[in-house]
């Protein structure tokens, strides 16, 4: 359609559409919706939402035989045996059919009153003419069910066909793999539907050939896909993962084994082939299109709606298996492996390699996407895991993790990336070699962006998960106060396997300690003594399995050493090592064996790290209620003493004063008052043992309460309700009698209920009131026993502290602590915490997807068309946000605003396709407050053709 005249009568037959309120099936109007228009920019541009919602409320009979018309049109040009041949059965026709079902379908997905209508005429049964009766009427398309029924009386001959949107998956899903149109024509065949892999890679090791066309026709269809499962955007996040989407459904559990492996490798080849690097331009320019990247985004995001989809239980689908999902997981080639990692590192370096770049690339859109398909691969495949782990490509992402974390810690629109990256590391630490793997040297520090680099530093890459994990928490300004479980079960899972670690990585370990058990903290709600616990248990696992030396019975060295001594001739041997060594015969008598024995002292720097901090362990095992809130006060009378706007002192301290630990009713926020400060006297001890170390110790807030054992999950009415629950801290009795369990990455079979408000420890007010009940319930089942053996029994051993002493022990110290003999101290089992899904992590998973999504597709300008942009959705809130002007660091934002006042007063004209002709009330949705779930912000339009923010609510 290029003359103005063409677009004029297109729209005159738009406005028809509502104006008249029943249009005749057989009407040759039908035909103007796929044979006028010559781009997709001429359907967003022209068929604005209010047509789209005015001729839904006034005539939908109308609209249901527009979508009748377009789908049997689509049908028969599939079935055509010319197409596409541009005479008998054009391609344009197909891709406008396609345009034009993108386009209306999220406005019958927004209206909640449709959901009858919708199920009905989409996945009712349907009752169609034969196809010899339809050849001898010539029909143009499908009639409704009532005419149908009219016909049917008349004698006409008619059979039962799958439900329309059924078929209409069907058809589309074929025609990914059509010839001519997606694909090559192949040779030596016939058919035009040939389930061929797009892109060499996994389950390919040759590439067929492709057009930019072909490839432009693939964009279309995944986008309409992709419109057809975002039914779950218009959906709250606690009813999605119970309700469940039919169009995902139907999809992922389709019973062909063709399709599924060819839709699902072409997916995932064409993502991982994708090279950001490949070119670069000398500026980012706002108009910039890349039809590649457009095509890879929509390959990822439909991958990874199919992928991580769990079937509803209330699903009739439900006893079949998402066999995306399946065949990812039973991947088990090493040239696959390496091809995906290769694929998904070469996308995630993108921006670290352009942080350390004066020349900007083209900028690569989809890493978090990225990030979720790692985490997906991670959890349905072991091997896949256990090939990253074992070849030491897991060092690689575990870098890219944490500059992810950091980078966008403290971004409110990436939070929900944080509390990914948070929750994958989770999963990645409960492999026995991922913890062991860790004691490999870091080489290579200076290469990394600052935001994640260490000064100095000449660790592990155990110290650098350390310190970082340190970082994330100290510095992220109480933003992420619901995944410190997680952050310390990742230290928990790898404890265990944790050797030599550095003197400042043990002291960053004690600086938490130090925070988390402070009176302020301890005291502000119910969980908080959760965290301290998973803390303590963790550092228990590095004493007893990395620093206690085997014990061995005289029977013990006797059933290892004698074969050894019969070959030899020498039996008597045994008999000297035991007189050597002090042994008698009873085999409950132990001995020590020390670095020529079986196993070295490891990790004295953290020993003498715990020595240091003694009369922290000892004063916490004495906490009373009235200690701890005379220690609060008098930490308060302290701080308004020594309040001085000149003091640097308190200025350093203020600077750190970015974590809280909130109540239950947050009407009490301690801030770092309520901690041990570096120069003064931590809590009810002295400050004879303090630690000289400059940075300020934060304290930690309040967390989401973590699952017992039983798996029976309960989250904190004060917490985050879209964050996924974590294993409960358990007491040192509990922890000796858990079997050490297999890593499960389970969605299914996972429920949650809110706990109720009359909790112990609620007042009636709702604030939280500590009691010495509530204490005495805890306190005795902290796991101190380790810690307070090890210092009763080594602090003796070592000279007195000095007051100038840094975090370094000398050798001489290091020596004593290595070879001291310590009694009375036994390894518990090695304990896991899993990370569990729930419907309520689900729901924030999916809501985190489709926001990925929706706000990818608002980029109108570099080349998408704003499917969802102006529509209701309910899966997250989308804000309005004024654009903010151009600054000293980017002086280009002048040229872009000018540039953009013209080209959105160009677009509300509707003369050329910018994104949609939508009213800025139609770029918002209804003001629907959920404050609970996160917020994502990236640059956008609210209907595709204005400069602004948009900001979404999915952390």
């Amino acid at each position: 359609m290029g003359a103005s005249d063409s677009k004029l009568v297109f729209k005159q037959g738009i406005f028809r559409l509502s104006e008249d309120k029943i249009i005749p099936a057989d009407d040759p109007y039908w035909a103007s919706f796929w044979e006028l228009p010559e781009s997709t920019e001429d359907i967003f541009s022209l068929f604005s939402p209010n047509d789209i919602r005015r001729t839904r409320d006034t005539a939908l009979e109308n609209l249901e035989t527009l979508i009748l018309a377009i789908t049997s049109r689509l049908f028969i040009l599939r079935h055509h045996p010319s197409f596409p041949d541009p005479e008998f059965a054009p391609e344009r026709d197909a891709l406008n059919c396609i345009r034009i079902l993108t386009r209306i379908l999220p406005y019958i997905y927004e209206a909640e009153q449709l959901q009858p209508w919708e199920d009905k005429f989409f996945w009712g049964v349907r009752r169609k003419r034969t196809r010899k009766a339809a050849l001898a009427r010539d029909v143009l398309f499908d009639e409704s069910q009532e005419e149908l029924a009219k016909l049917e009386a008349a004698g006409e001959e008619f059979e039962e066909v799958k439900p329309l949107a059924e078929e209409l998956i069907d058809t589309l899903i074929d025609m990914l793999f059509f010839a001519d149109f997606t694909l090559p024509r192949p040779q030596n065949t016939k058919n035009k539907v040939t389930y061929t892999i797009w892109q060499s890679g996994v389950g390919c090791n040759t590439s067929v050939g492709t057009t930019k066309e072909f490839e432009s026709n693939r964009t279309e269809i995944l986008r309409l896909l992709l419109t057809l499962t975002s039914q779950s955007m218009y959906m709250s996040a606690n009813l999605l993962p119970v309700q469940g989407v039919k169009a995902i459904s139907y999809i992922v559990t389709c019973p062909d084994k063709q399709v599924v492996l060819s839709t699902l490798c072409s997916l995932l080849n064409t993502t991982l082939k994708y090279n950001p690097a490949s070119w670069k331009i000398p500026y980012n320019v706002q108009v910039f299109k890349d039809p590649k990247q457009i095509l890879v985004t929509y390959a990822l995001q439909f991958l990874l709606v199919i992928l991580l989809y769990p079937i509803p239980e209330t699903d009739p689908a439900h006893a079949k298996k998402n066999f995306y999902r399946h065949f990812l997981g039973r991947l088990h080639r090493p040239q696959d492996f390496q091809f995906i990692t290769d694929g998904m590192t070469r996308v995630l370096n993108a921006p670290l390699n352009a942080s350390s770049s004066y020349i900007p690339g083209n900028p690569t859109k989809f890493t978090s996407e990225m990030l979720m398909l790692f985490w997906e691969i991670t959890q349905c495949n072991k091997r896949f895991r256990s090939f990253i782990i074992d070849t030491g490509r897991s060092h690689d992402f575990l870098v890219l993790i944490i500059f992810y974390a950091i980078e966008y810690k403290l971004d409110a629109s990436k939070q929900g990336v944080v509390r990914m990256c948070v929750f994958l590391l989770q999963t990645l630490s409960v492999e026995p070699n991922f913890g062991k793997n860790l004691n490999k040297k870091f080489e290579a520090q200076e290469t990394l962006p600052p935001t994640i680099r260490l000064q100095n530093f000449n660790g592990t890459y155990a110290d650098f998960l350390i310190h970082s994990i340190y970082n994330i928490i100290t510095t992220s300004q109480g933003k992420l106060t619901a995944i410190y479980p997680a952050l310390l079960a990742v230290i928990n899972n790898i404890s265990a396997y944790l050797e030599n670690l550095s003197a400042s990585a043990s002291s960053k370990l004690l600086q938490l300690f130090s925070s988390m058990s402070s009176p302020g903290f301890l005291l502000a709600n119910d969980s908080n003594h959760d965290l301290l616990q998973s803390l303590l248990e963790s550092m228990n696992a590095i004493i007893e399995h990395q620093y206690m030396s085997k014990r061995y019975t005289l029977f013990d060295l006797g059933f290892v050493l004698f074969p050894l001594a019969k070959a030899l001739g020498v039996i008597i041997y045994i008999v000297y090592l035991s007189e050597e060594l002090g042994l008698s015969h009873d085999p409950s008598i132990e001995i020590n064996m020390t670095r020529q024995g079986f196993q070295s002292r490891k990790n004295p720097n953290f020993v003498y790290a715990v020595l240091r901090n003694k009369k922290r362990f000892e004063a916490l095992r004495s906490f009373t209620l009235e200690s701890g809130q005379e220690e609060i006060e008098r930490m308060n009378r302290r701080r308004k003493e020594r309040h001085d706007p000149n003091d640097l002192s308190e200025s350093r301290r203020g600077s750190a004063d970015s974590i809280r630990s909130p109540n239950a009713s947050h009407s009490r926020a301690p801030a770092l008052s309520d901690v041990p400060e570096e120069d003064g006297t931590f809590a009810i001890g002295d400050d004879e043992d303090e630690d000289t170390d400059d940075d300020h110790r934060p304290t930690p807030a309040e967390s989401t309460p973590t699952e017992q054992p039983s798996r029976a999950s309960s989250v904190s009415s004060s917490v985050d309700d879209a964050v996924p629950v974590q294993l409960r801290g358990m007491s040192e009795k509990a922890r000796g009698k858990m079997p050490a369990g297999v890593p499960t990455f389970s969605r299914q079979n996972s429920t949650t209920s809110l706990s109720s408000q009359g909790a112990l420890g609620f007042s009636t007010t709702g604030a939280f009131e500590p009691t010495v009940p509530w204490i005495d319930s805890w306190l005795a089942e902290l796991p101190l026993h380790t810690i307070l053996t090890l210092i009763d029994q080594l602090n003796p051993l070592l000279p007195p502290p000095k007051r100038s002493s840094t975090d370094t022990p000398s050798s001489s110290i290091l020596n004593i602590i290595q070879s001291a003999k310590i009694t009375g101290i036994e390894p518990s089992p090695i304990r896991i915490q899993y990370f569990e899904w729930s419907p309520l992590s689900l729901g924030w998973y999916e809501s985190l997807l489709w926001g990925f999504a929706f706000t990818s597709e608002m980029q109108v300008q570099k080349g998408t068309v704003g499917v969802w942009n102006g529509t209701a959705i309910k899966l997250f809130r989308v804000e309005a946000v004024a654009p903010s002007g151009p600054t000293l660091s980017s002086p280009r934002g002048a040229v872009d605003a000018v540039g953009s006042n013209i080209v959105s007063r160009i677009g509300n004209l509707n003369l050329r396709g910018v994104g949609g002709g939508g009213t800025a009330q139609d770029a918002q949705s209804p003001s629907v407050e959920r404050p609970e779930r996160p917020q994502v912000s990236r640059t956008g339009t609210g209907d595709g053709s204005r400069p602004g923010l948009i900001r979404t609510a999915i952390i």
